[in-house]
C-alpha cells in the first residue's frame, strides 16, 4: 500500500510482515499484526481496483497473508472493509472536532472543523476515497455506514443549539450532499488540493442560517 494508505485513519497502521517459522512473538502481537495488514490490504485493494473488483485474493495479496488466515479475522470482504471504514471514520471525525482555531462563535467552529476535515482527507487520497467514494459502490451495510458517518459530519457543523423552527434533517441532507459532491468532484479530478474548497464549504454550511451575504463574508475569512 502507498505510504498514506498504510496510515489510514492513524490506526490502520502498516504491519511489517512476520518472519516465517518460530519467531518468539506473542499470539496477541501476531494477531494484531495480521489484522492490521488485512485492514491495510483491503484499503489498498479497494483503491487500486474499486470495491466491486477488490477480491479476497487481491486483499490477501496486498496484505501478504493467506486466504485461510483472512477468514480467521473476517467473514468476507464487506466485513473487512467495514472494519477499515470504522477506523477511518473515527479518525476523520476526531480530526474535525479537535481542529485548532475553533473559537466560541459558531461560524468559527464551522470554519475550523471544515478545515480539519479537508486537512485529514488531503493527507491521504486513499483514505479520502475509501471514506467518500467507495462505500456507495459497495452498497449494503457499507453504504449504510457511510450515510451514518455523513450525518455525524453534518451534526458537527450544526448551530448550537439548532434553531427549533427549522427542519434540521432536510438541511443536514442538503449540506452533506453538497459537501460530498464538491469533495468527490475534486478527488476525481486529481488536480487542485482539497484545501482550496474551504471557502466554498464554509459558505455552503453557513448560508442556510446566516444568509448568503454574511456566509460569503465568513467564507472570505477562510480564503
Amino acid at each position: 500500500m502507498a505510504d498514506g494508505g498504510r496510515q489510514a485513519a492513524g490506526a490502520v497502521v502498516a504491519g511489517d510482515r512476520l518472519p516465517p517459522g518460530r519467531h518468539g512473538l506473542s499470539r496477541v502481537f501476531v494477531a494484531e499484526n495480521q489484522r492490521e495488514r488485512l485492514l491495510n490490504g483491503v484499503v489498498e485493494a479497494v483503491v487500486e481496483n474499486g470495491y466491486n473488483a477488490a477480491t479476497i485474493a487481491r486483499i490477501t495479496a496486498a496484505a501478504k497473508i493467506s486466504r485461510r488466515t483472512f477468514y480467521e479475522y473476517f467473514e468476507g470482504k464487506e466485513d473487512c472493509f467495514l472494519a477499515a471504514y470504522e477506523m477511518i471514520e473515527a479518525h476523520v471525525l476526531d480530526s474535525m472536532l479537535a481542529a485548532p482555531g475553533a473559537g466560541e462563535e459558531w461560524p468559527d467552529r464551522v470554519r475550523a472543523r471544515l478545515a480539519g476535515l479537508l486537512d485529514v482527507l488531503s493527507r491521504d487520497s486513499a483514505v479520502a476515497r475509501c471514506f467518500l467514494i467507495e462505500p456507495l459502490a459497495a452498497g449494503g451495510e457499507v453504504a449504510a455506514r457511510y450515510r451514518e458517518a455523513m450525518q455525524l459530519v453534518a451534526a458537527a457543523l450544526r448551530p448550537e443549539p439548532p434553531p427549533s423552527q427549522l427542519d434540521m434533517e432536510v438541511r443536514d441532507q442538503a449540506l452533506i450532499g453538497g459537501i460530498a459532491t464538491l469533495l468527490v468532484r475534486r478527488l476525481n479530478s486529481g488536480g487542485a488540493s482539497l484545501g482550496g474548497l474551504l471557502p466554498d464549504l464554509v459558505e455552503l454550511a453557513l448560508a442556510p442560517y446566516l444568509g448568503r451575504e454574511e456566509a460569503k463574508r465568513q467564507a472570505s475569512l477562510a480564503a
